[in-house]
């Protein structure tokens, strides 16, 4: 026997369906974008990257716009939309301001937050190592925000936390022409997650913020 889902509730199921294709093709975009899929300076129409990824051009237009918020792209009308072109100066920029926000925030938590609380994040960081070892850029730089994500959770205040995540996904874009990021260096920097928490347990105030300062500085993703 048949089920006759009501007009009204079968409207609400497409909207989830279609919600739930814009995060997947949002997620997807983000991925490339990491990854050098997406290339800066070239444009990409909605149709054209529906039929790559196999669903009309409607999710990707608004995954699209959703990342021009974002400040990754920009809106050609009639056209599509162009992937932005970035430089040394922006990467230097963003560093600049994740330090200012993040570096007094991580020395208050080393002086106030018990060294249980810092133990229970150790599988965030080895979820960043698994993802460096594999040599997986955009599984990285997922682990890598979701890392410091936890991290800044503690402070429990909302509006910083989303503030420093949208700066750190912009730093994740790469410059124009710049060679992938080798596995050497998604380990190294990995494992500077690790050190950070031995230092945040060991509330050595100078180590944690020299790796916070560093790990901004040259991080590869």
């Amino acid at each position: 026997m048949s089920v006759r889902i009501p007009a009204q509730k079968a409207q609400k199921a497409q909207k989830v369906l279609r919600h739930s294709v814009r995060g997947q093709i949002l997620d997807a975009l983000r991925a490339a974008l990491v990854d050098g899929d997406l290339v800066p300076g070239e444009i990409y129409s909605g149709p054209a990257l529906g039929e790559r990824f196999g669903v009309s051009a409607t999710p990707v237009r608004e995954a699209m716009q959703q990342l021009a918020l974002e400040g990754a792209v920009e809106c050609l009308p009639n056209r599509g939309f162009r992937v932005l072109t970035r430089t040394p100066r922006t990467l230097a920029e963003l560093a600049e301001v994740r330090a200012l926000i993040e570096v007094p925030v991580m020395l208050r938590l080393a002086r106030s937050v018990p060294a249980a609380t810092w133990e229970s994040l150790r599988p965030a960081a080895h979820a960043t190592a698994e993802a460096a070892a594999e040599g997986d850029l955009p599984r990285y730089a997922d682990a890598d925000r979701a890392f410091h994500r936890a991290v800044l959770s503690l402070a429990g205040n909302g509006q910083l936390a989303q503030v420093a995540e949208e700066l750190h996904r912009r730093a994740q874009w790469p410059l124009p022409g710049a060679p992938r990021a080798r596995r050497a260096d998604l380990v190294a920097d990995a494992a500077e997650h690790s050190a950070l928490l031995e230092a945040l347990i060991a509330q050595d105030l100078p180590v944690v913020e020299s790796l916070v300062r560093e790990h901004f500085a040259g991080s590869p993703a």
